[in-house]
């Protein structure tokens, strides 16, 4: 089977010398193009000369262009009676997509050189089989059970580059099911129920029946049972821009991938204007280190002009490692920069990025690491060659103490291969795919490697406790003040009182707070579980608002090994015991049999030995009752650190707040919502007439918000379960009191995956949910009164509105995954607002 694409391509367009711009009619037909194959050119074996299949040449005739003036295509009859015209400027774009849709069929087809029903389900990546049938069916032109490259041709073109019109028939005859002409309530339902499952949505029977009953009536304008073609196009056209987009969006493939520009532009970004307003104190501090560095390094070659090349590049990679592995310390001095931001400095040094420049010195420790040690390396073959009066070789200078080089017995070599081996170690382990591979202990216990690590520094070079002594003394006294027995004397004993065991893994954690924490919202701590692990401590940021006397609120997603640990504990965790819980539930011991039970047969004795099992049964099943239990009151020590203050502390002192988050970085913008809630429940009034309670405006409680943009992105619809009690208190307490006025927040909940409204398997669905919610103003997926939109953000869309509505300096508080944070990030500098990430 030929499929020889540049041959395809020959055929639907015709090079010519003309420059000028000619009309191409792009045929779309379901019959045999008329007289367009000679009968007699075809072979034996269904062939023709030019090794193409009956239907692969009629595939291609369908493709066939009119390019030179004059020419008129042949007598066709196109399956929607309309023809597509594109001018020769977009050739290129189209013999692009020919050749992209060729690979595509090879990769979906294999050898077989055609795609079988199996294939096509895996390529529209569909959940369920309904739409991929359908789909298939109607790609299938001619019913032979597959669908080979020019059928796939059609369908695709048809979709991604068709009419309205077509689109909209072609969904048409997806939701007629029968092929009757005309849509029922059963096959509605059908649709609806697969459009639910495709969006990864979970509603019961009766919401089932409602939303068909909602669609069907609203589509069904003249009442009599069916949904003809003219009363869906009606329905539909309601919603504007849905017919002009509609489209299938699962197949990624669709398209061919555009030229990668983001790469040269990621480097000019850098020396705009924007990036340095957006960027400022970044900026200030890069080029405060540079000159540093360069000053540095100037000094070390001046005092060394008179060495061998050698040994200039190893003082320069030294003194430079000098400065480096004190500034590793400096930011993570977690208490002192918290300290820092409530001081006028928090403006000008750059606290927010301490994470990312603790990273950054990281790598550039390496960097002169190797620098240094080459350089040495180098200079002990050169002393060796250079200087045979001295009797010293290569290895006795690197690998012994012979050499002298040194302040503590001449062990400078000797201490820096261990420097090294164990800058290497920290420097591996600290890598994405081991820290966020579900390995943090790995992670963490290579960083105990620091004691040891600045210890031999200590040792090794002779002028870097100069360096160390400040940035050393205050850690040290830091790690004093957060060791167990100080925080034991400060709070006391402090405990998870109260377990929830939440969807996609969450475990939300109430832990006793003592009366002398305090905290601001988006903080976090660092929290140690003994039964978990003895010595392992990590971060979660803070759920709960400071305003929440005794309580402390965590949430924390199952994510790698400690974190599984701890969702298992607690869900194993019997609460009555209190103990050590039990990890492998064991199957039923005892069972019942009728013969046992039977008194009357086995007489007293057997009576008694019964009553015995079935108490035990009884207290198994009460046993395991208990254990499975989502909510579970406990009393389990733990110890907590901190806590440290974030970007997020800044939300106060914002006129326009935009918090983004997307699934379990909503916890810090929980605490946020919940403050502000709080400000709101102290800020109420009441009229001395007749006591009708009212808020006052919110500036007057000591904030300067003056709106809040709430956005949350989850993947998935449990995941809105985590906060659903804390929106809907929101919605209830704050939305409904301000109907009247403006609203101070404006909650946008995206789920990303439930198919788009434009999308053909989310089209109906996404239809019949507006429709329920006009009338109950109730968002089906979620049960709160904002609306769940389906699909990813529109973030340019939602930037432009922000930046319309004009309530003040606008600041986006964002926590989330990087490449989110990218994306973000980049439209902030566009709008010229604050952008700020949370770290830890």
């Amino acid at each position: 089977m030929k499929t020889d694409q540049s041959h395809f391509v020959n055929l639907a367009f015709n090079d010519t010398p003309d420059t000028q711009s000619h009309r191409i009619t792009v045929n779309f037909e379901e019959d045999r193009v008329k007289g367009g194959v000679n009968p007699d050119s075809v072979s034996e074996t269904g062939q023709d000369s030019e090794g193409y299949t009956n239907k692969e040449r009629h595939g291609l005739e369908r493709n066939i262009s009119t390019v030179s003036e004059g020419l008129t295509t042949s007598s066709t009859q196109t399956s929607f009676h309309e023809f597509v015209n594109v001018s020769s400027d977009t050739k290129e774009e189209d013999t692009k997509w020919l050749s992209w849709m060729e690979i595509q069929f090879k990769k979906i087809a294999g050898s077989k050189g055609f795609i079988e029903l199996e294939d096509f389900k895996k390529a529209l990546c569909v959940k369920r089989s309904f739409f991929s049938e359908r789909f298939f069916t109607l790609f299938d032109v001619d019913k032979s059970g597959s669908i080979e490259c020019s059928e796939l041709i059609d369908g695709i073109r048809m979709l991604t580059k068709g009419t309205p019109a077509q689109k909209l028939k072609f969904l048409f005859d997806v939701y007629d099911i029968n092929g009757s002409g005309a849509i029922d309530r059963g096959e509605l339902r059908i649709v609806l129920q697969s459009c639910m499952e495709e969006s990864s949505l979970s509603f019961g029977e009766s919401d089932l029946d409602l939303l068909t009953d909602a669609l069907f009536t609203a589509a069904d304008k003249d009442g009599d049972g069916i949904i003809t073609f003219e009363e869906l196009q009606a329905e539909i056209e309601q919603h504007p821009g849905v017919m002009e987009n509609l489209t299938l969006s699962a197949a990624k493939w669709l398209k061919p991938p555009e030229d990668d520009v983001q790469l040269s532009l990621r480097w000019t970004e850098f020396f705009t204007y924007k990036y340095l307003i957006n960027n400022l104190r970044r900026v200030a501090f890069i080029a405060v280190y540079i000159v540093i560095t360069l000053l540095l390094t100037g000094v070390t070659v001046y005092n060394h002009w008179n060495a061998n090349g050698f040994v200039i590049v190893a003082r320069v990679g030294g003194m430079n490692l000098n400065l480096n592995c004190s500034l590793l310390l400096v930011f993570v001095l977690r208490s002192s920069i918290t300290y820092l931001r409530t001081t006028f400095l928090a403006g000008y040094l750059p606290l927010d990025q301490h994470i990312e420049f603790h990273k950054l010195i990281g790598r550039l420790t390496l960097f002169y690491a190797i620098i240094h040690t080459v350089a040495h390396i180098g200079n002990a073959f050169f002393t060796e060659f250079t200087m045979p009066n001295r009797n010293l070789t290569t290895v006795d200078i690197l690998f012994t103490t012979k050499a002298g080089v040194g302040y503590v017995a001449g062990s400078a070599y000797i201490t820096g291969w261990i420097i090294l081996v164990i800058l290497l170690i920290i420097f591996i382990c600290s890598l994405p795919f081991v820290r966020r591979g579900g390995y943090f202990e790995i992670f963490y216990r290579s960083h105990m490697l620091y004691i040891p690590f600045w210890i031999l520094l200590l040792l090794h070079g002779p002028v870097f406790w100069m360096f160390f002594i400040g940035p050393g003394v205050v850690f040290v006294l830091e790690k004093i003040s957060r060791s167990k027995l100080i925080k034991k004397a400060k709070y006391g004993g402090t405990f998870i009182s109260e377990v929830n065991l939440l969807p996609s893994g969450v475990c939300h954690l109430v832990i006793s707070r003592p009366d002398n924490f305090t905290y601001r919202p988006g903080d976090y701590i660092f929290i140690q579980v003994p039964v978990i692990a003895a010595h392992e401590w990590h971060p979660f940021t803070i759920s709960s608002a400071p305003q929440m006397k005794d309580i402390l609120w965590l949430h924390v997603r199952s994510a790698g090994n400690w974190t599984k640990k701890l969702y298992k504990y607690f869900s194993e965790l019997d609460p009555i015991n209190l103990g050590e819980p039990e990890v492998i539930l064991q199957k039923r011991r005892f069972t019942l049999s009728p013969s046992l039970l039977n008194f009357k047969t086995y007489g007293q004795s057997s009576g008694r030995r019964g009553t015995h099992y079935l108490e035990k049964s009884q207290k198994q099943l009460q046993h395991e009752k208990r254990v499975a239990q989502k909510n579970k009151r406990v009393n389990i020590k733990c110890f907590i650190d901190g806590p440290y203050g974030t970007a997020s502390r800044e939300i106060f002192e914002t006129e326009h707040a935009v918090l983004i988050s997307a699934g379990i970085g909503v916890t810090p913008m929980a605490s946020i919502l919940q403050s502000i809630a709080q400000l709101y429940k102290e800020s109420t009034r009441k009229c001395p007439r007749c006591h009708h309670s009212f808020y006052s405006p919110v500036s007057d409680c000591r904030t300067n918000l003056k709106k809040v943009d709430f956005i949350w992105v989850n993947r998935d619809q449990k995941s809105f379960e985590w906060f659903w009690g804390l929106l809907n208190h929101i919605e209830k307490e704050l939305l409904d009191e301000t109907k009247s006025t403006e609203r101070l927040i404006d909650m946008h909940l995206f789920m990303t995956s439930a198919q788009s409204k434009t999308d053909m398997k989310g089209l109906g669905l996404q239809i019949a949910l507006d429709l329920l919610y006009q009338t109950d103003n109730k968002d089906l997926i979620t049960g709160l009164q904002t609306r769940t939109k389906a699909g990813r953000p529109d973030w340019q869309q939602i930037f432009d509105k922000i930046s319309q509505e004009r309530k003040g300096k606008v600041k986006v508080f964002f926590c989330g995954s990087s490449q989110l944070g990218k994306i973000i990030k980049g439209m902030c500098m566009r709008h010229r607002f604050n952008f700020v990430k949370e770290n830890f």
